[in-house]
């Protein structure tokens, strides 16, 4: 379900004879400054009529191999009440298997580009042809705020380049006027009603209209309850600009968590449940070593570091950034798909890896939906989370612990517990401690599943498969074994597959149970 480098170019101004045209590369290469686009100042600028305007278009091309980021410097001179952006760009045939063009773009205000993002201002990726900025409004997944003097910049992402090269053409418009009042913004509450310890199901991966997404909040909100969701985690990729417009949809029944989906060119990472207003940077790759530090921001804004679908096959999705600094790892996104099935084998060697060295800390693994527009589902897949109480904090520890499990709907319930012998006993997430050679028995109580097969996985493999549950979706499996056998167990329930000896897609799949003192 995901949607969604160095190189001379040329750029030409029109309406703006004392434009530069000198190209300035920033940074280690991975950013490149175009000349700067001027207008009135001064005099002119005070002078100007309240509502009067002025526009400036840069036309340019960028070749293949250009740098992730090229910057477009904007001198905007005092009394501008909005500015507004356009841009079109060309995209030419290619042959197959070849990338076409695609531009992404966004702006940073007078505080600048650098990184950590200090002046940026919104960001709209590919999904908009344009955007505008002023004190009391802004387009979706952009800041309102006042428009002050000093060098804007556009940022374009050249997110892929034809071989005949990218060529755009950028219509800047400034506005002159009284600036209008910033509204404060009001954010969700952090905590909703819940029912004490229980398990709460959530969907932390989703889209509106403030990025990429075609729902509202409103429409968002209405889903998740249908979907039976007690909590959900805004997402939208490379803005925050949608944390002020949840609170109207939160209610008792309904807890609103606030992120980013940190969409980089080497893979996306939501930051779940950070603070309000929280912005996290996203230009970067692996090979810059900057990730460490953007994922310690998140935990500092409160946030939990959860790489989304890591082996999507999508351009600059697949995770490149290894997973040192991951609270969890989003398992299965959207509709179950053969990346989803190597995401699993991949986070079942993780757990084998921790198994093998002793390790009490291991990677949790979770399920959202990603979901963007009808027909995408919210709520398929849900992670169910054992937590103290419908609050941030309270999803987190149970998301950062393991004490969950994935399913895809609300009509999937499970219970998976290991008992030993003298009445030792252990939930998701938890830890058995028996000796060795202890028996111990795996249950799975099972309803909503009809005809879905139950599978027991250890860091041996698949040591228990179980006969299709009954039409009633309703059933439970049994297994003994002990800690020198499987070092941990966890479930799998699988969809029935006509043919073939491939498993069929999951229905739901639980964290560990790991065993032994």
């Amino acid at each position: 379900m995901c949607e969604d480098d160095h190189g001379n170019a040329t750029g030409i101004v029109t309406g703006n004879p004392m434009a530069r045209r000198a190209l300035l590369v920033t940074g280690a290469a991975a950013a490149l400054t175009l000349g700067s686009v001027t207008f009135a100042s001064g005099a002119e600028a005070d002078d100007a009529a309240d509502g009067s305007q002025e526009t400036r278009t840069v036309r340019g091309t960028l070749p293949i191999g250009s740098p992730d980021f090229v910057y477009l410097p904007v001198e905007v001179p005092h009394g501008v009440r909005e500015i507004k952006v356009a841009y079109t760009y060309e995209k030419p045939s290619v042959p197959a298997g070849t990338a076409g063009n695609a531009l992404d773009i966004g702006i940073f205000d007078e505080h600048g580009t650098e990184a950590g993002g200090r002046g940026f201002r919104g960001w709209s990726g590919g999904a908009r042809t344009e955007f505008f900025l002023r004190g009391d409004d802004a387009t979706p997944g952009y800041i309102p705020g006042p428009v002050r003097a000093g060098t804007w910049h556009i940022a374009l992402g050249p997110y892929t380049v034809a071989p005949q090269g990218l060529p755009y053409e950028i219509t800047i418009t400034l506005t002159y006027g009284e600036q209008g009042a910033t509204p404060k913004p009001v954010y969700p509450p952090s905590r909703a009603k819940g029912r004490g310890r229980d398990w709460y199901r959530g969907d932390c991966h989703l889209h509106s209209w403030y990025s990429d997404g075609r729902r509202t909040p409103a429409e968002i909100a209405a889903l998740a309850r249908a979907a039976g969701l007690d909590f959900i985690n805004t997402s939208e990729h490379n803005t925050h600009s949608s944390h002020p417009h949840w609170a109207d949809q939160a209610g008792d029944d309904l807890l609103i968590m606030l992120g980013e989906e940190v969409t980089t060119r080497n893979g996306h990472v939501v930051a779940l449940g950070t603070d309000p207003g929280t912005f996290v940077d996203w230009r970067y790759r692996a090979r810059d070593n900057r990730f460490g530090k953007y994922a310690r921001q998140i935990r500092r804004a409160g946030g939990l570091v959860v790489p989304a679908h890591p082996h999507a096959t999508c351009v600059g999705c697949g995770w490149k950034f290894g997973f040192g600094e991951a609270d969890a790892v989003e398992v299965w996104n959207g509709p179950y798909t053969p990346d989803d099935e190597v995401t699993l084998a991949d986070w079942d060697n993780m757990l084998v890896a921790s198994a093998r060295t002793g390790s009490r800390d291991w990677i949790p693994a979770m399920g959202n939906s990603d979901a963007h527009r009808d027909p995408d589902p919210v709520g398929t897949p849900q992670t169910v989370v054992l937590a103290d109480d419908l609050t941030r904090e309270a999803i987190q520890d149970g998301i950062r612990a393991g004490r969950s499990y994935v399913a895809e709907s609300k009509l999937v319930s499970l219970t998976f517990t290991a008992s030993g012998a003298k009445g030792e006993h252990a939930g998701i997430g938890e830890r058995l401690p028996v000796d060795a050679d202890t028996p111990v028995t795996i249950r799975l109580e099972v309803s909503g599943a009809p005809r879905c097969t139950v599978r027991f996985v250890t860091d041996q493999g698949v040591l228990f498969t179980s006969a299709p549950l009954p039409v009633s979706g309703s059933g439970t499996a049994e297994w003994r074994t002990t800690a020198a056998y499987a070092a941990y167990v966890r479930a799998e329930l699988r969809h029935e597959v006509a043919a073939g000896p491939l498993p069929g897609a999951l229905a739901a799949f639980t964290n560990p149970i790991f065993l032994g003192a």
